[in-house]
């Protein structure tokens, strides 16, 4: 009579261990997932931190030794030669039992892999004697490196295999993600070097007609008429033809200069330094309508030493004072001062014309930057001078700034490292 209700206990209780046999596979499996979530969260976030390859497959090898507990191989694809992988870099494990894995038949496993881009090594049927199992680090067609897990022994699990696959994959899109970021800096690099290359040759065509026009007209006003055209005539038109050839020299000077800097050849040899001295130098080569401000030089100390290049600092002082000259009214007074502030020496170039705004300050270091001033010759300005000043100053370990000179004017200040006078009587002493 009992029969039946067996039979149904018996199939409820079949059902119920298969049920909970089942929920504890599918709890099995979530602790895996969930585990695995999270080694694949925590190191891809700590790939978001890295800036190169070599950091990236730092972090993925790290993690995947202490993973796998066992020793790891990394070969990246050799940066000049695409198609040659660089040397190997060892992870050894905390249980790492040694082991070479740089011998050749390492090598060669790995190179195997990176050319056919399938698994081999030990465990397979693919130079079984190999010490370590390698696959590659790839994205598409694209493959960034070769890594190798030293078997010891034993086959990796499922686990194991999968979060390998998992790592691996990571490691190619965030080298990947590199590698885009790079060329599009490049990309955006070149596009600015394009533009500067474009905005230079326009502006230097547009600058350099004017006065090539008013020299070759005043030339040719001089073999047409030179014998009807009274001492003064004569005069006024040789210095027209000057004023505009040292304005090309000089454009032509800060154009070099600037080129120099860009591609890293400005050299900067520096030496202990008169600024006296090398403010006379300036001076006399100052452009030839100085006879039309009044130009004073003054300084706190007759015998200040300044470490410099004198030749790429006598440049800073001419351009300073020529853009001075040229943006201010005939009769302006502009003071180039001298003085020493602690370990530092201080120039100072100031006009009393009509100033810089304050919205103008910010910008008018930067190449081609002529601000909204009308030069007083009319002549537009490239915009180059003071784009050099700043890059040589730079390059003495100096700034460069701009300030208002009350009431009205402008008033530009760099600095220099002072040099001692101790010192500059001890080199000469011996045969500086």
């Amino acid at each position: 009579s009992y029969f039946i209700t067996f039979v149904i206990m018996f199939i409820a209780a079949v059902l119920s261990a298969s049920l909970a046999a089942k929920l504890r596979e599918n709890a099995r499996q979530a602790s895996i997932a969930e585990r695995k979530t999270k080694i694949l969260l925590g190191i891809n976030r700590l790939l978001q931190k890295q800036s190169d390859v070599r950091s990236v497959t730092d972090a993925v090898a790290g993690e995947l030794s202490k993973l796998l507990k066992r020793d790891v191989a990394v070969y990246l694809v050799d940066t000049n030669d695409s198609t040659q992988l660089q040397e190997p870099v060892i992870y050894r494990s905390e249980d790492s039992t040694g082991g070479d894995l740089t011998a050749d038949i390492e090598r060669h496993t790995a190179e195997w892999t990176f050319r056919n881009k399938a698994c081999a090594g030990a465990t397979t049927n693919k130079f079984p004697e190999a010490e370590c199992l390698y696959n590659v680090i790839a994205l598409g067609s694209h493959v960034y490196g070769v890594v190798g897990i030293k078997a010891d022994g034993g086959d990796t699990d499922y686990f194991e295999d999968d979060m390998l696959m998992s790592l691996l994959g990571e490691c190619a899109m965030a080298i990947e993600s590199i590698k885009n970021s790079r060329e599009k800096e490049e990309a955006a690099v070149l596009a600015q070097n394009e533009q500067l290359r474009a905005n230079l040759l326009s502006t230097i065509s547009h600058d350099l007609r004017t006065p090539l026009t008013s020299i070759s007209g005043s030339a040719g006003n001089l073999l047409a008429n030179y014998k009807n055209m009274d001492d003064e005539d004569r005069v006024q038109t040789f210095t027209d033809i000057y004023n505009d050839s040292m304005w090309l020299i000089n454009l032509v000077e800060n154009i070099l200069s600037i080129t120099r800097i860009k591609s890293g050849k400005l050299g900067v040899e520096l030496s202990l330094e008169l600024v006296d001295d090398v403010m006379d130098e300036a001076m006399r080569h100052i452009d030839r309508q100085k006879s039309e401000h009044v130009i004073k030089v003054t300084e706190e100390d007759k015998f200040i030493l300044a470490r410099m290049d004198p030749r790429l600092i006598v440049q800073v002082i001419i351009n300073l004072v020529n853009n001075a000259i040229k943006y201010t009214p005939k009769g302006s007074v502009i003071e180039i001062h001298t003085a020493k502030k602690d370990d530092m020496v201080e120039i100072s170039v100031t006009d009393n014309g009509p100033g810089i705004p304050d919205e103008q300050k910010k910008s008018v270091f930067e190449m081609f930057y002529s601000g909204s001033h009308k030069v007083a010759d009319s002549r537009r300005s490239m915009g180059l001078g003071l784009a050099l000043c700043r890059s040589i100053v730079t390059a003495h370990g100096g700034t460069i700034r701009v300030e208002d000179n009350v009431p009205h004017g402008a008033k530009f200040i760099f600095t220099l490292q002072a040099g001692e006078v101790e010192n500059y009587e001890q080199e000469l002493d011996t045969g500086y």
